[in-house]
């Protein structure tokens, strides 16, 4: 994994309010709809979109579009990817 990726999903996972967000898309062991994680981490739909852009330049989050609705899932391989590399550097 590329430092510059790296770096890119460290300041995505220091906020808050992302880590709300997936581990609300965890919970839902499925994908998750916008409406859903508005109702599960209570922050506006501005607030909420800024985050999912955040996530899904990351990586760490994929998404789908059926018409209207936007789905969201954890993209589990970068995930592993990058516990992968914290896992090298505790081992250094």
């Amino acid at each position: 994994m590329e430092f510059s990726k790296i770096k890119k999903i460290s300041k995505a996972l220091s906020d808050d309010n992302r880590l709300k967000i997936l581990l609300a898309i965890r919970k839902k062991a499925s994908c998750l709809q916008c409406t859903e994680i508005y109702d599960m981490v209570q922050l506006t739909q501005p607030s909420i979109s800024h985050h999912m852009k955040q996530l899904i330049e990351a990586d760490l989050v994929l998404y789908s579009k059926e018409g209207r609705n936007v789905k969201y899932n954890l993209n589990k391989k970068v995930l592993n990817e990058y516990i992968a590399f914290l896992e090298e550097l505790k081992e250094s």
